[in-house]
């Protein structure tokens, strides 16, 4: 008995601490579905009054699956949302004084008025965002598992999903992808029975949990207005995401209290049905009723609640009496202004941001192509992307490249040839899915890693340019400078060897056209190097487009540190009567058509873009107000291009400069032909420089 008796003791005693600690989370649990219903509720309020602008998705309802699938995450987990996605954010731990005045559109809030209901994030805390976009947080989430797995640090991401988005294509592509690279990972569905207007019943073919067994993914279904049931639940199952056992799915079933939006008339709703889930489903009441019959007075609860309702007061005062963001701010976090680092290192940013044309990176050496002599070391354009992708991933472990066939294969091209042997999972081959690789970008920038992703042709940007416009390009913008997104986009075009019009468009205008986003297209190997280094290091997010046509070519070798600053034209060719604006191929018909011009008395200087976002219009005017003439020269479709937009620019600031007509060369408005002849006569080149530019020289 001496021996038993102690051993007795201390497991009541454990017993004793376990059950104190059981009802200390229950009260938390509870205090945070309070939280999150009376935010809500005053949100609605709030707006019904033109208090709160914009749209409004609330959760009323469903805040058991935001409460139990947070709980078993720490700060720096990770969770992607949707736009009706407050409850997340707040069970994350978001301050909601700062969401409520982020949904006001105070400078005070979470993301500095920026963002509002659909897009509160905040990466410092796991949080990657709200979405506006059905399903664009699955890849998102996908890229930061990504980063993760590279960094090995344990860490685990869930993306919160409703029944509605399993019918988008981005959430096949994203699972599929985890499933693929075993990523940690937890996608919860919240079925809460309507997508939309839509009811769950009449839209789906097969069930989440076959869709679920179709790619391997294990699966749960769980009460998901049952906190305790839900919390339970996803801490066995992250434990073992944690711990590597790849990804996983969970469909919680919840209820749907309010329309679709703040205003909704909701006709398509059964109000019995609605009334009867208010009654019996009420996580609230549930986890209210679980804790009196664990002992807890009704008083404390009451306590709990009195307590909620007068901090979210505080928070609507604190917010109306916030300031509106100041106007002179409107284009910050648009593009971060990029530090200069040491050679190999990447850049930092300041805290303010810019739509300034600057570069990332170190800024270039002394070394220009310019100075190449007879002994420098040539390459070819091809070599040039390889070797710049090659230095990146050594110099810097937060870089990795992903896309199709970029690993074993080597790329399509043969440009990535032999990284993955070197840098082994930093180089990671994926399904063709364009849009889970840019999601992964995404996701993985956020995290604070350097993607550089491919995809494979440029025409292929129609499939996944949701999350180039909606995602990449603007998450910066909507956090209020808060998500890093410091990403690589490589894609290739080449109009002149018969590839169709799939396969053939240069489509720089379309991407020059979205805010956020820096676009470059090099014409010579060193400037193919110089370019992608920089990408990489920048901090925003800049896609490459590179020309196919051109990996043959062969030109001087830079030194290994040798960067070009990204918003930065180069004068190619000094002259004294023309000036040709070009980029990519163009550039190249240009020279050789100044050449030939030069015959006939005809000085042309020749400017190579090389960023076509943003453009370098101090190089560009400064030549124009020399020559007083313009032709601007690029393989895109001229129609609403950005020949257009340079001409309209010039014309306005350099107007009494002007000795002629400003003078567009691109193809005509139609597709890209597939016969030889109809693509020839459709691409632009160099004679039809020569003969305008003649033309406007007589001017």
């Amino acid at each position: 008995m001496c021996r038993i008796l102690p051993v007795m003791t201390e497991a009541v005693a454990a017993g004793s601490v376990q059950a104190a600690a059981e009802l200390d989370d229950g009260l938390d649990m509870y205090r945070q579905l309070v939280l999150i219903r009376v935010f809500e509720e005053r949100v609605g309020s709030l707006y019904s009054q033109g208090e709160i602008p914009g749209f409004v998705h609330l959760s009323v309802g469903q805040e058991a699956v935001a409460v139990g699938a947070c709980w078993p995450l720490g700060t720096h987990d990770v969770i992607t949302s949707t736009h009706r996605g407050h409850g997340h954010c707040l069970a994350k731990g978001l301050d909601p004084v700062a969401m409520l005045a982020e949904l006001m559109g105070r400078q005070t809030g979470t993301n500095s008025g920026r963002g509002g209901s659909m897009h509160i994030a905040d990466p410092t805390q796991g949080i990657f965002g709200a979405n506006g976009i059905v399903a664009a947080g699955l890849p998102i989430a996908v890229g930061a598992a990504t980063a993760s797995q590279l960094r090995q640090d344990g860490l685990v991401t869930v993306s919160f999903f409703g029944d509605g988005a399993v019918a988008h294509g981005a959430f096949h592509e994203a699972v599929n992808l985890a499933r693929a690279w075993s990523s940690p990972v937890v996608f919860v569905c919240e079925n809460n029975g309507f997508a939309e207007f839509s009811r769950h019943d009449q839209l789906h073919a097969a069930s989440l949990r076959d869709r679920a067994a179709g790619y391997g993914i294990p699966f749960w279904a769980v009460d998901g207005d049952d906190v305790v049931a839900v919390a339970e639940l996803m801490a066995e199952v992250v434990a073992g995401v944690r711990a590597g056992a790849g990804p996983a799915m969970i469909e919680a079933t919840t209820y749907r209290w309010r329309g679709h939006y703040e205003g909704d008339p909701q006709r398509y709703r059964d109000n019995d049905a609605l009334r009867a889930a208010m009654a019996e489903r009420d996580p609230i009441a549930r986890q209210r009723q679980r804790l009196i019959a664990e002992g807890v007075a009704v008083s404390r609860l009451d306590e709990i609640d009195d307590a909620i309702g007068e901090l979210i007061d505080k928070a609507v005062q604190q917010a109306r009496s916030a300031a509106a963001p100041d106007p002179a701010t409107l284009t910050d976090y648009t593009w971060r202004r990029p530090i200069v680092a040491p050679v190999g290192q990447p850049a930092t940013s300041q805290a303010e941001t810019s739509t300034a044309p600057v570069s990332g990176g170190p800024a270039a050496g002394a070394w220009t192509p310019a100075a190449a002599t007879a002994t420098t070391p040539v390459f070819r354009t091809m070599d040039a992307v390889h070797d710049a992708l090659e230095v990146s991933l050594a110099t810097d472990p937060e870089v990795f490249i992903a896309g199709i066939d970029v690993g074993a294969g080597g790329n399509v091209f043969g440009l990535t040839r032999g990284l993955h042997e070197r840098f082994g999972r930093r180089v990671l081959d994926t399904p063709i899915s364009e849009t889970a690789i840019v999601g992964v970008a995404v996701g993985a920038a956020m995290a604070g890693m350097r993607p550089v992703v491919e995809i494979m042709y440029l025409d292929f940007i129609g499939v996944c340019f949701d999350q180039i416009m909606n995602q990449a390009a603007k998450l910066g913008y909507m956090t209020g400078g808060r998500a890093p997104m410091g990403l690589t986009i490589r894609t290739q075009y080449g109009i002149g060897r018969s590839s169709g019009s799939q396969h053939s468009q240069s489509l720089e205008a379309l991407l020059a056209h979205v805010p956020g986003l820096k676009v470059v297209m090099p014409a010579t190997p060193a400037d193919t190097y110089g370019l992608l280094r920089a990408a990489i290091l920048d901090p925003d997010p800049v896609v490459v487009i590179e020309n196919r046509l051109l990996y043959g070519v062969r030109g001087p070798r830079p030194p290994e540190d040798y960067v070009v600053p990204i918003g930065s034209a180069a004068v190619v060719r000094p002259g004294s009567d023309l000036t040709v604006v070009a980029w990519s191929q163009m550039v190249n018909e240009a020279l050789a058509a100044a050449a030939e011009l030069a015959t006939d008395g005809i000085d042309v200087e020749v400017i190579d873009l090389r960023t076509v976002a943003p453009v370098d219009y101090a190089t560009v005017q400064g030549s124009v107000r020399r020559t007083s003439k313009l032709l601007i020269a690029g393989q895109g479709v001229t129609a609403h291009g950005l020949g257009a937009e340079i001409a309209a620019r010039v014309g306005a600031d350099c107007f009494a400069d002007l000795d002629g007509p400003i003078v567009r060369l691109g193809g005509p408005a139609s597709p890209v032909p597939y016969a030889p002849n109809l693509e020839q006569a459709w691409l632009p080149g160099r004679a039809d420089i020569v003969t305008a530019v003649r033309e406007l020289a007589s001017y």
